[in-house]
């Protein structure tokens, strides 16, 4: 039987320590072998997995700087779109 399945069968599960398997590839994570760790509490088996991770991240986070950066031009857009001037007109005959 497996630890979970024992967890599950004594009535309550517990949710795996996070520092049991790599947040990448799901390796389990010897007790006397390097972690590498990233951003706080995320573990990695390898530098391979990590770099591969922090790639990841990097590549978002510039997806989401550039849509954010659309989303601001196009609301300037609309913006200039919706100007309107205010002034008096005087007209005569």
């Amino acid at each position: 039987m497996m630890r979970s399945d024992l967890l599950s069968y004594a009535g309550s599960y517990e949710e795996p320590h996070f520092l049991e398997s790599c947040t990448l590839c799901s390796k389990p994570l010897g007790h006397n072998s390097d972690i590498y760790m990233y951003r706080g509490n995320t573990p990695f088996c390898s530098q391979e997995c990590r770099q591969e991770q922090i790639e990841c991240d990097e590549a978002k986070e510039r997806r989401w700087k550039i849509a954010s950066s659309k989303k601001t031009k196009s609301t300037e857009t609309t913006k200039k779109s919706t100007t309107v001037q205010t002034g008096t007109l005087v007209a005569s005959n």
